[in-house]
Formats: structure tokens, C-alpha cells, sequence
């Protein structure tokens, strides 16, 4: 009896020993993203694929077209021709994604930035001049800065259509007349032998221009005259 009795006392023994062992699922040890970490030599947490790995969602096989970087530089040219539609739906995205901060002329004076939110480059600074389209790509990709991404709003195409309309719109600030492609120019002066009158002037000058004829007077019905 009294063996039996050390053998329930050695099994409670042993469960209590193994319930203070329990790992509950959100316990268990894990890094977070981008937690640095002494086990690797990188010290990076979040390793690299293996070699070879193939995805089981997008492949994204056209690394340029993903990245917008050749290497580990970024690119400058389009991976599709800029035509004027995609010119046209990039300036529609940049007006909804872009210009709310950057402002729809690109000089970084956007609605929300008026409000208090950090005032970001304007476009037209050298430095962002100077930068290959891929840059644009990269930090719409990645974010930068107070930036967030843009990867799960804006799809692929829609990112480089809006580096595009970038581009376009820092030539439209600091483009130079060798800068255009030679063709027929457009006239600002009228031809010869055409007289063009001067414009009226609605801000309240007093040019002989600007000054509207006095209304005649003329004889209205029974005798009485009307201005």
C-alpha cells in the first residue's frame, strides 16, 4: 500500500514537473523582421532565399522590371516605352497617390504637407534631376524616409507610368529650347498684314485699351431718349 501510494506521489511529481515545461504557440522564440541576431555571421535574422527557390505566388522572372535596379545600382531607362498614354495614366496616379505631399507640380508643397506633415524634396532640386527613373521606382517600391511603400497600393506597371510622368514633369520646370526636338514652331506674333486688337484690360486700368465705348444715346418711341 505504502508502495503504491510513492508511486502516485513519483507520477503527480512527474506531471507537475512536465506542466511547468509547457511552451504555449505565442511564447515560442522567434525573431521579429529585420531583428539583428549572433547566431549568423551577417548578423540578419531574415535570410536570403536558397538558390533555386521558385515561388509559389509571382515569379517576378524580370528582376529590372521588379526593382528597377541593375545590380545593385538603380537603372535609367523604362523597361516599356513611355508613350502619351502612359504618360496620362501615370499623371493620374501620381495625382492620387503622389500629389496629396508632393504636390501636382512636384515641388513637395502637397495639401497634407501644408497640414503639418513633413515637407518632402521638391523634384526639381539637382539632386533629384540627376537621378536615374529606377531611383523613383526604388523608393515608391521600398519607401524612404518618412515615406512609407507603395507596393500594395500602386501595382508595378503603375509605379514606373508614375517615374515616367516624375521625369516628364521635371523637363516641364527646367527644360531648355535645344531641349526640343526640331519641327515647326509655334508663332507668337500674327502674320503679316493682320491687325489684332489689344486685349481688354479687367483689372481697372485706364488705357485707352482698356477703356469700354460710351453707350449713344438714342431716341426711343414718344419723344424720349434713352441711354
Amino acid at each position: 500500500m505504502a508502495a503504491k501510494a510513492a508511486t502516485y506521489i513519483l507520477l503527480g511529481a512527474a506531471l507537475l514537473t512536465l506542466a511547468g515545461c509547457r511552451e504555449d504557440m505565442q511564447n515560442q522564440p522567434y525573431y521579429r523582421p529585420l531583428r539583428e541576431s549572433d547566431f549568423y555571421a551577417d548578423k540578419r535574422s531574415a535570410r536570403p532565399l536558397v538558390a533555386g527557390t521558385v515561388s509559389r505566388e509571382h515569379l517576378d522572372a524580370d528582376i529590372y522590371f521588379h526593382t528597377g535596379k541593375i545590380g545593385t545600382n538603380d537603372g535609367d531607362f523604362m523597361p516599356f516605352p513611355a508613350t502619351a498614354e502612359v504618360l496620362q495614366h501615370g499623371q493620374q496616379r501620381f495625382n492620387i497617390y503622389c500629389s496629396p505631399c508632393h504636390g501636382e507640380a512636384g515641388d513637395g508643397n502637397g495639401m497634407v504637407v501644408q497640414r503639418g506633415y513633413k515637407h518632402p524634396p521638391s523634384y526639381h532640386i539637382d539632386r533629384l534631376r540627376k537621378a536615374p527613373i529606377g531611383y523613383f521606382f526604388d523608393v515608391m517600391t521600398n519607401g524612404f524616409g518618412a515615406m512609407p511603400d507603395y507596393a500594395e497600393q500602386v501595382p508595378v506597371h503603375d509605379r514606373w507610368a508614375i517615374a515616367a510622368y516624375i521625369r516628364a514633369l521635371q523637363l516641364s520646370q527646367n527644360a531648355s529650347p535645344s531641349d526640343i526636338a526640331p519641327g515647326q514652331q509655334i508663332a507668337d506674333t500674327p502674320p503679316p498684314g493682320v491687325m489684332v486688337s489689344p486685349l481688354y484690360d479687367t483689372q481697372g486700368a485706364t488705357t485707352a485699351a482698356s477703356t469700354p465705348p460710351k453707350p449713344t444715346a438714342v431716341q426711343a418711341e414718344g419723344g424720349e431718349r434713352k441711354p
